[in-house]
């Protein structure tokens, strides 16, 4: 029987409208996309970069796995936050069930990879890999090779930055890096399984989305910027392109993403809002605009609930007994969470329209609640407001991200295409679920699948 290989293009925040915008310039893609069995790929709750490429390659959910998104607070205190490591999710990848039953893996940038696991075969750390670090690959000795090959940094860029031209700039740059690493790693040896994470299209969609898309509610015309977006993308399919031709059709492709991505409204000041109605107290009022919970003067005494910023809201409740100045008594947090939703519900936009607030409790939406887990998510305008967790704007709606220059936010439509030299050619499939490709991955190389993956493999042609 043919030995089962893979090869994984993770692609993130790219979506099919993304996909559809940019098809002129990614003509490599697009040819994939016609001969695969492909579809929309909706991501998790929350739909963001940690958790959802482990939920993925997992198939938990994102409480079984204990990831909430890329700041965790440690239990008991108020200000001390951590990023999730490669060793924070609580189940395993597809590529650690492939290393114990000796199969070879080459992973590139998968998040959360730092540092990198170990695994059989070859694993390179992700965009969460601190600039200084030494210990970015494993085995640690092919790190003077691979570093030669990209001829430079390839974990990720700063991009919520003033000047976007040297975004545009160190973006093409990195990619350019990134695909010369992934085409030397691949003649190394036949791998069984390949997977490739690319944080690039994530960066140019913060960066640049307001020259692109006319219907950005602060749509710039400026051609130079708007153009950065179809270098990078016909840049990204130029790499893919070379590498595929290096795969000359004998290995079955995999094109994922993690989640989508669409244009920012503007930012809802979670805290300013609280401090109006009463659920967080100040024990004085912030020197300046934008200054962090944890540097603020918060009267913890007087405090109910407080929240974090992100793509999504991070609410937490001052429960006595568990919060070392906590004051909710356990009982009462099911009220105070039913009056919190009923007030949120009737936030109203700068333009008077309902700002729209789904509210959702980890111990309802996932199987099981691992970690450390905020005690409330809550999605603002359908995903198109940030969270703001700064204080001292005085007012509710920001039109800026309140931490950079930011354009997009995320969405749940991610894409999924399945090309293999043996398929049938464009079958496009119903929405499929992110939590279905790591059983599908389980079943293409043979191995049983975990019983925390539920959610019916991805139905994609084993051939």
């Amino acid at each position: 029987m043919e030995r089962a290989r893979l090869i994984v293009l993770g692609l993130d925040s790219v979506s099919p409208a993304v996909l559809e915008r940019f098809s002129e310039d990614t003509p490599r893609l697009r040819e994939l996309w016609n001969a695969s069995t492909h579809g929309t790929l909706r991501s998790c709750d929350p739909p963001i970069t940690v958790p959802a490429w482990a939920v993925m390659f997992s198939g938990a959910d994102p409480g079984e796995l204990g990831l909430y998104g890329f700041r965790h607070r440690r239990p008991g205190s108020y200000d001390r936050m951590y990023t999730p490591t490669s060793s924070t999710p609580r189940r395993p990848m597809v590529w650690d069930a492939l290393s114990r039953v000796g199969r070879r893996v080459a992973v590139v940038g998968m998040p959360p990879g730092y540092p990198p696991p170990a695994v059989n075969g070859v694993f390179v750390s992700d965009f969460l890999t601190p600039p200084s670090a030494a210990d970015w690959v494993h085995p640690a000795a092919l790190a003077e090779e691979l570093g030669r090959a990209a001829g430079g940094p390839f974990f990720d860029i700063p991009f919520r930055v003033e000047d976007r031209r040297a975004v545009g700039r160190a973006l093409l740059d990195m990619t350019r890096r990134r695909w010369r690493l992934v085409r030397h790693l691949w003649e190394r040896e036949p791998w069984d399984l390949f997977a490739v994470h690319d944080i690039g299209p994530d960066r140019l969609h913060h960066t640049f989305w307001k020259y692109f898309d006319t219907n950005h509610p602060r749509y710039t015309e400026d051609p130079e910027l708007a153009r950065v977006a179809h270098d990078f993308y016909r840049t990204l399919d130029e790499e893919i392109g070379q590498f595929l031709d290096r795969v000359a059709g004998e290995v079955p492709v995999l094109v994922v993403s993690d989640h989508g991505s669409q244009g920012m409204e503007g930012c809802f000041c979670l805290n300013e809002w609280l401090l109006d109605r009463g659920y967080l107290s100040l024990r004085s009022a912030p020197a300046r605009a934008g200054v962090p919970l944890e540097d603020a003067a918060v009267d913890w005494s007087r405090t109910r609930i407080w929240g974090a910023g992100g793509y999504y809201a991070r609410i937490f409740i001052n429960v006595r007994g568990r919060e070392s100045a906590g004051i909710v008594p356990p009982e009462e947090v099911p009220a105070l969470v039913a009056q919190l939703a009923r007030e949120l519900e009737e936030v109203r936009r700068p333009d008077g329209s309902t700002l729209g607030v789904r509210l959702l409790r980890p111990s309802e939406v996932y199987r099981r609640v691992e970690g450390d887990p905020p005690d409330l998510m809550a999605y603002f305008g359908d995903l198109r407001w940030r969270s703001a967790g700064t204080v001292g704007h005085g007012r509710w709606f920001l039109e800026e991200n309140d931490t950079g220059p930011d354009d997009a936010v995320h969405s749940f439509e991610g894409i999924f295409a399945f090309a293999h030299p043996r398929a049938p050619r464009s079958a496009q499939l119903p929405p499929q679920s992110i939590r279905a490709v790591g059983p599908a991955l389980y079943r293409y190389f043979g191995l049983p699948i975990p019983d925390y993956a539920t959610e019916p493999p991805l139905p994609i042609w084993l051939g």
